[in-house]
C-alpha cells in the first residue's frame, strides 16, 4: 500500500532536481496513486508546507547538523524538513510520529546508519522545545519566521514602507482562502450557496456580490453539483474586482489579452450578461483550450477564445469598447498560493517590465476613443506596476487616468496595489485608464 510520506517524499526530491511547478507535479502524481482521499490531502500539506516553509525548516536543520546543510543528501535533507514540518506546523501529528515516520523513511536509504543522524537532529530540537533560531536583526528574523527571502523583504520595504512589508510577509505564509464567482446568468447566490452546502461546504458571504468564500466539502470543488452545472467558478476577489472594474456592459466588445485559463473573461462574460463579444487570448494552444472549456461549462456562449501574441498587432481584431490587459508577471502577489515564486533568482524578472509594456502598448491600439483599458498583474513589484504605467502615460497622451471604482476604500484612484490584508485575498495591482483621443 501506498505510504503518504514516502509519496511527499518523492516529490519534494523531484522538484528540488527537475526545478519543476510544484502544482503540475503534485497533480500528475496524486492522479496515479493508490492513496485514499485522507491520505491525498496529508501529502499535499506536507508538500506545499514544506515548500512555503523551506527557509524555517533549514534554519533549524542547520543549528542542530554537525554537516553543512548545504553538503547533505537531497533525500535526507527532504526527510529532516518533513520532520521539522510536522513538528512545528502539523499539530493533529503527534511529535513521536513524526520523529518515527521520518526515522522509518531514513532506514530506506542507501546508507541505513543515516536514520540515526535524522533522529538526533529531531530530538535535539525536541528537547529544546522546538524553538525556531532567531539571532539576526528584525527584518533576518523576520525572513525566518516567515520563510521568507531576505532580498524579497528588502525589495518591499524600499518600494512600500514598513508597515506593507511586515504585513506582505506576514500573508504570504498559511492557507488561502477558496472563492468562487457565481454565474449570474445562471443561478442567484442563494442557489449557489444551496448546493454548495448541499455538497458539505461551509459557505459564507463575502464583500463582492456574486463572490463566496467556502471552505470543507464532502467532495472536492470541481466535483460539486454547483460547478459541474456551470453555476460557479474558482476565482479569487481581487483577480474579481479586477475584472468588475472594466466596467463592461451588455452588447459591448471586449478584448481580453492575456485570458487563460480564463477566470476574468467569464467573470466579465457574466457581467455583460452574456450579451455582446468577447475576444479572449492566450499564446498558447493548450490554454486557448481551457478557456473554450470554461465558457463552454459555464454556458458563456459570447467567449471567443484563440490563440494570439499579446505583444504583436493583430489587424483581425475589431474596435474595442473595453480592454482587460493582464499581463505575465513575477507572480509576488501570489507566493502564497504558490510559494516557488519566492525562492526564484530575482534576476529572472527584470526582463518583465519591457515585455509588460510591448503588450500593454499594443493592446491599446485596439481600444476605441472613449473607451477604457485595465492594466493589471498579480505581483506586487513597482517596476512591473507603477513603473510601466508611468511610462506609458508619458509616452502616450491620448490616454487619461480614470478612478477605479467608489464603491471600495482601497480602488478610489486610477491606481491600486491590493495587499492580501485588504480583502484577504492575493496580492494584486489594477490601474484603469480611458483613451480620451
Amino acid at each position: 500500500m501506498a505510504n503518504p510520506r514516502a509519496t511527499a517524499l518523492k516529490l519534494l526530491v523531484r522538484l528540488e532536481k527537475d526545478k519543476a511547478y510544484s502544482n503540475i507535479l503534485l497533480d500528475k502524481e496524486l492522479s496515479k496513486t493508490e492513496l485514499d482521499e485522507r491520505d491525498k490531502r496529508f501529502v499535499s500539506a506536507l508538500f506545499y508546507g514544506i515548500i512555503e516553509r523551506k527557509i524555517t525548516l533549514d534554519a533549524v536543520i542547520d543549528k542542530y547538523s554537525k554537516v553543512n546543510i548545504n553538503k547533505l543528501d537531497s533525500d535526507v535533507l527532504q526527510i529532516l524538513r518533513m520532520g521539522v514540518y510536522q513538528l512545528l506546523f502539523m499539530d493533529n501529528v503527534p511529535d513521536s510520529a513524526s520523529v518515527n515516520e521520518s526515522v522509518k523513511l531514513a532506514k530506506k536509504l542507501k546508507n541505513p546508519s543515516l536514520s540515526g543522524f535524522v533522529n538526533g537532529i529531531l530530538r535535539a530540537f525536541l528537547r529544546d522545545n522546538k524553538q525556531i533560531p532567531l539571532t539576526g536583526s528584525e527584518y533576518e528574523n523576520l525572513s525566518v519566521l516567515y520563510s521568507c527571502p531576505l532580498q524579497l523583504i528588502k525589495k518591499w520595504d524600499k518600494e512600500y514602507g514598513k508597515e506593507t512589508t511586515l504585513s506582505l510577509v506576514k500573508s504570504s505564509v498559511g492557507k488561502p482562502p477558496l472563492t468562487v464567482r457565481v454565474n449570474s446568468v445562471k443561478a442567484t447566490d442563494e442557489k449557489a450557496a444551496k448546493l454548495l452546502s448541499d455538497d458539505g461546504f461551509e459557505v459564507k458571504r463575502t464583500v463582492i456580490s456574486h463572490c463566496l468564500e467556502i471552505s470543507g466539502g464532502k467532495c472536492s470543488i470541481e466535483n460539486s453539483k454547483a460547478y459541474s452545472l456551470g453555476i460557479i467558478h474558482v476565482q479569487d476577489i481581487s483577480s474579481q474586482l479586477c475584472s468588475l472594474s472594466l466596467g463592461a456592459e451588455p452588447g459591448e466588445t471586449v478584448i481580453d489579452i492575456c485570458s487563460a485559463p480564463g477566470g476574468k473573461t467569464f467573470t466579465i462574460a457574466e457581467a455583460m450578461e452574456n450579451k455582446g463579444e468577447i475576444i479572449a487570448c492566450d499564446l498558447h494552444e493548450k490554454r486557448v483550450h481551457l478557456i473554450q472549456q470554461g465558457a463552454v461549462r459555464l454556458g458563456l456562449n459570447i467567449v471567443k477564445a484563440q490563440v494570439n501574441d499579446g505583444a504583436v498587432f493583430n489587424d483581425k481584431f475589431p474596435i474595442a469598447d473595453k480592454i482587460l490587459c493582464d499581463v505575465p508577471c513575477s507572480g509576488l502577489g501570489v507566493i502564497r498560493r504558490k510559494p516557488e515564486i519566492k525562492y526564484k533568482d530575482y534576476r529572472e524578472f527584470h526582463s518583465l517590465p519591457e515585455i509588460q509594456y510591448e503588450i500593454l502598448k499594443t493592446s491599446s491600439r485596439y481600444l476605441k476613443v472613449g473607451g477604457i483599458i485595465i492594466y493589471s498583474t498579480c505581483t506586487v513589484s513597482k517596476a512591473e506596476n507603477e513603473d510601466v504605467i508611468k511610462r506609458f502615460l508619458m509616452e502616450n497622451s491620448n490616454f487619461k487616468e480614470e478612478i477605479i471604482s467608489k464603491d471600495y476604500e482601497h480602488l478610489n484612484d486610477y491606481k491600486a496595489t491590493i495587499i492580501p490584508d485588504y480583502y484577504n485575498s492575493d496580492g494584486f495591482f489594477i490601474c484603469k485608464m480611458k483613451r480620451v483621443e
